[in-house]
């Protein structure tokens, strides 16, 4: 782990991989950290450089109070520049995939393709989602949030030692930069910008997510002329540490079209 110097404050982030292949970069939920990643850094690091990133406020990056998802966005492209990327296929789940649709709204050259897994364009609970959330973070420790929230987070296959994860990193998020995180995915509706996507993009979602249900990827791939969707079995929210060989095989498939 480590974290660079941007315009925009320091960030932290893992790589791995190098090569002619044009990076990919990894964007993780509003309860997590650049760490999720680990098995696709692991996967595509073999034949390409792969980047996963904290947000401000997040694992080894700046807290800079009041940032917004449109903030998130420009301190991932500013850590682009940092790291000398010109361009690179985007990869997000959930918070992670509405960062991926701001980034190519304001700028859809620096995006070679994007993957949005377990995320939507507009999120019908959206607000209450985030009224829940914040009133939690304001009554419970993290660590008792995240362990009355994993049970959502996860699907029927999920170990015990990835439950124990997931709720170890979540307990390590400062609540303020949790309750931004929160804004930023759930009081999203970019619908309109989802609309005008113009790159190859897949659309992933597991088959037992509770809290983006495959409905809301399902309008999300409508919405995005020309995109592809994939439903990945026996996974919940967190459907690339769930099932990392489908996930990674489902990304791989897609890339190799990008050629």
């Amino acid at each position: 782990m480590g974290h660079i110097q941007t315009a925009l404050g320091r960030i932290g982030y893992i790589e791995k991989g190098s090569g002619d292949e044009t990076p990919i970069l990894f964007l993780h939920g509003v309860g997590s950290d650049k760490s999720v990643w680990r098995p696709q850094l692991d996967h595509f690091g073999r034949s390409r450089r792969s980047i996963a990133f904290d947000y401000p406020g997040y694992g080894e990056s700046e807290f800079v109070d009041g940032e917004t998802r449109e903030d998130f966005a420009a301190a991932i492209l500013a850590a682009m520049d940092s790291l000398e990327i010109d361009r690179a296929h985007i990869c997000g789940l959930s918070l992670g995939g509405v960062i991926a649709i701001a980034m190519h709204s304001v700028a859809p050259e620096r995006c070679a393709s994007l993957i949005i897994a377990d995320s939507f364009a507009v999120h019908p609970d959206g607000q209450g989602i985030h009224d829940r959330s914040v009133a939690a973070s304001q009554a419970m420790t993290m660590r008792e949030l995240a362990e009355a929230r994993s049970g959502l987070l996860l699907g029927s296959e999920a170990t015990d030692a990835l439950k124990s994860e997931v709720v170890d990193t979540m307990t390590a998020i400062d609540p303020a930069a949790y309750r931004l995180g929160a804004a930023a995915v759930w009081l999203a509706d970019q619908r309109d910008r989802a609309a005008r996507i113009d790159v190859p993009t897949l659309v992933l979602v597991g088959n037992e997510d509770q809290i983006t249900p495959a409905s809301l990827s399902e309008d999300l791939h409508r919405l995005i002329t020309g995109s592809d969707l994939l439903v990945i079995d026996k996974a919940g929210h967190l459907a690339n540490a769930e099932q990392p060989q489908a996930f990674n095989s489902a990304i791989e498939s897609f890339l190799s079209q990008q050629r």
